[in-house]
């Protein structure tokens, strides 16, 4: 385990629930006293955990049909493209016949929609990430396990340290860690 630096900012709170019920109910209480920065762990999905903590939008389906579009577009004025450039008039077929492109055209079509779909959730879930600061937590193993955790980014603009653990304390938790600190580059 590093030895944070006492200059580097704190990246955040970390409260220890042990029922997803007061999780989603702490998630609602931090939103209510102003908090925006915030995450969840837990050992499987927990009802009305995403939606309190304010993920309304999934952005991954746009995503796939941006990349659907693309690629059929693609596939498609690729051969087009071809047919017109290098024209071979074979037994009187048009240059540009719709039917025979549509493999093509189908393929690259999924091929592009899968690709945006996959490079896109790791974009939005900042994937891949070797190393999470919430890892230095000795009990964060726990999330895979029996435990729920909430946790206040240090960036949030409400976060001060002191008044954000008395806030945590007053959830009632099992347990709140002070997550590390982050180096800032020089």
């Amino acid at each position: 385990m590093r030895e944070p630096s006492p200059h580097a900012p704190l990246f955040g709170l970390m409260a220890e629930f042990d029922q997803p019920e007061r999780l989603v109910e702490s998630i609602g209480r931090a939103r209510d006293a102003g908090f925006l920065r915030m995450d969840a762990y837990s050992p499987f999905p927990v009802e009305g955990a995403a939606e309190a903590l304010g993920f309304h939008e999934n952005y991954v389906p746009w995503l796939t049909l941006a990349g659907g579009i693309f690629g059929a577009a693609l596939g498609y004025g690729m051969q087009v493209y071809t047919n017109l450039a290098y024209p071979i008039d074979i037994g009187g077929r048009p240059l540009l016949a719709i039917p025979p492109f549509m493999l093509i055209t189908f393929e690259l079509m999924v091929l592009f929609a899968v690709l945006f779909a996959i490079v896109g959730m790791l974009d939005l879930n900042h994937l891949p990430r070797l190393h999470h600061p919430l890892f230095d937590v000795e009990t964060f193993h726990l999330a895979s396990s029996d435990k729920f955790f909430l946790v206040i980014f240090g960036d949030d603009p409400r976060f001060e340290e002191a008044e954000t653990r008395r806030f945590l304390e007053t959830l009632a938790p099992v347990r709140i860690d002070a997550v590390g600190h982050t180096e800032q580059p020089e």
